[in-house]
């Protein structure tokens, strides 16, 4: 078995974990996914954000575990009337329109994607990409069952996947960048 194999990079560079560096990572990265969500082009009711990134990496480096957790916190704190979803909206009415779904999504795909990098794919340009490449499937999937709500079927694809792939594509070669070289200096230390 590889070294570091069953981890996530967190674990790997923080080998101790304790309630405290637990709730500093996770507020960390509910922080770091707000910061992403402040980069958003409306080219429709959903925007194209950088939120998707920060919740796959926050899959990929705290684990399914961690990286499910935070991003209920994040729900959380968006829910209690913070600005941290996509260009600074909070609350509950935000939560129930039309990105409603891809915010359910965002705690399955962070679990997807931590499992995958606690199994390894990470540790590869070629595994993350991959791994980012599934995470996006399982956070579409809640989103445009969510949109049927508003939208005819036939609307979804050229309305809500289409003018997204290329964003999303740009998304998963950044990570697939950094993950694995995250790893290798993480081997260093």
């Amino acid at each position: 078995m590889q070294r570091n194999q069953g981890m996530a990079l967190a674990q790997a560079i923080f080998p101790r974990t304790g309630l405290w560096r637990d709730a500093v990572l996770i507020l960390g990265f509910t922080g770091f996914i707000a910061l992403c969500a402040r980069v958003a082009i409306y080219i429709g009711p959903v925007p194209i954000t950088g939120q998707t990134l920060g919740v796959l990496l926050t899959g990929a480096v705290l684990g399914s575990r961690r990286g499910s957790l935070t991003l209920l916190v994040y729900l959380a704190e968006g829910a209690m009337g913070l600005p941290v979803f996509a260009a600074g909206n909070s609350g509950l009415p935000y939560m129930l329109s039309y990105s409603g779904g891809y915010l359910v999504g965002f705690v399955a795909a962070a679990w997807a994607v931590g499992f995958l990098a606690e199994r390894g794919w990470d540790r590869s340009l070629w595994g993350t990409a991959a791994a980012m490449a599934l995470g996006n499937v399982v956070l579409y999937v809640p989103g445009l069952l969510w949109l049927l709500r508003f939208f005819p079927p036939e609307r979804l694809l050229v309305g809500f996947v289409l003018p997204y792939l290329p964003g999303d594509a740009a998304k998963l070669i950044v990570a697939a960048l950094v993950l694995p070289s995250a790893w290798a200096l993480a081997r260093r230390i």
